[in-house]
């Protein structure tokens, strides 16, 4: 087993790792390894290719493995079941070890050559750089208008001022990108999950290609999830590591208003001797359980204060379970072994 440092050295020989997840994309493989191997060899720098295989049905990982067999500089990951796009990008990640780490779609709507764009604003200083679809050739009402809209969200929420949150033509550093915990579809919030942790943000545009073969694995219920996304998004970047702070406003609040409610009707029941089940029913139940839900929320805070401290001082659980890993870096004496996630992952 090669040392850790003939691994560092080995390392640093690559300046880029291109991370492509696929998903039943056995007809796009080739011409985008094509066009990906033509475009970073006219850049001249040192990469690899990253290609994660997300649990297809379909020939993919032969293809991949074809590919793997005839070029040391791919790499392949293969997931055992499908996972989703956020825990490809992430098993993608955690493999890479260029010093820039560039993602992008599968299913050709990405141009690689766009690519030298995203290394000039990161040559710049830049931490992350997003892709701008600034002319989306998606359906405008099931795609566009709802991406928008959460794009608006998201940045007002956020308050990075990114035109387009959603797409997965993005460059990093890579000791942001690896920093950063994702699960569910949060791949979608990489920059404002970056900003909390100070990362100079960019934005470039970017042409927005018809599929040319293969079916989308994207629709109208992905949408929905993002939206729901965003509200975790924001609890992330404000409150996750101070929980009561969020629960407890809740809470004090509820209790609060529950509070003034029962001594207006203790005013009542006392001073003008009212009956208070008849004349003030459900305005007693109202006051009961505000009162008890803001105890509720309270208690929540500080469940919220003890699992969030939990979960920071322990190891991250992976998202994904490797099935197999097909790499180079074995002839070049470093170990994948250092590239997996800590855990207990699904053997």
């Amino acid at each position: 087993m090669a040392s850790a440092e003939e691994r560092m050295k080995g390392d640093s020989l690559i300046q880029y790792s291109i991370v492509v997840p696929f998903f039943n994309e056995q007809e796009n493989i080739p011409p985008l390894y094509m066009k990906l191997t033509e475009v970073m060899d006219g850049i001249g720098e040192p990469f690899e290719l990253v290609f994660v295989d997300d649990g297809s049905k379909d020939n993919t990982f032969k293809v991949l493995s074809d590919i793997y067999e005839h070029d040391g500089r791919v790499n392949l990951v293969r997931l055992r079941r499908n996972f989703g796009q956020t825990a490809a990008l992430k098993a993608g990640f955690d493999f890479a070890r260029g010093e820039v780490i560039i993602s992008m779609d599968g299913d050709l709507q990405h141009d690689p050559d766009e690519i030298p764009k995203f290394l000039e604003k990161i040559a710049e200083g830049y931490d992350l750089v997003s892709g701008w679809r600034h002319q989306r050739k998606d359906h405008w009402l099931m795609r566009q208008i709802p991406s928008r809209t959460a794009n608006w969200m998201m940045a007002k929420l956020s308050g990075i001022e990114l035109h387009d949150f959603g797409t997965t033509f993005k460059a990093y550093r890579r000791e942001i990108i690896q920093e950063i915990p994702l699960y569910g579809e949060l791949h979608r919030f990489i920059p404002a999950l970056a900003s909390s942790t100070g990362a100079k943000i960019a934005e470039v545009p970017i042409e927005n290609l018809e599929r040319k073969s293969g079916k989308s694995n994207y629709g109208i219920g992905r949408t929905i999830r993002v939206f729901l996304d965003l509200i975790i998004v924001k609890f992330l970047l404000d409150y996750s590591t101070r929980p009561l702070q969020f629960f407890g406003l809740l809470g004090m609040g509820g209790a609060g208003i529950g509070s003034l409610l029962a001594v207006f009707l203790a005013y009542e029941k006392f001073f003008h001797h009212e009956a208070i089940m008849t004349e003030h029913g459900p305005l007693m139940l109202l006051s009961v359980a505000l009162f008890v839900s803001g105890v509720q929320f309270i208690s929540m805070g500080l469940l919220g204060e003890i699992i969030a401290r939990t979960y920071y001082e322990s190891q991250n659980k992976p998202i994904y379970a490797l099935r197999e890993v097909k790499s180079h870096r074995k002839e070049m004496g470093d170990s994948t072994e250092s590239t997996r996630p800590s855990g207990n992952p699904e053997r």
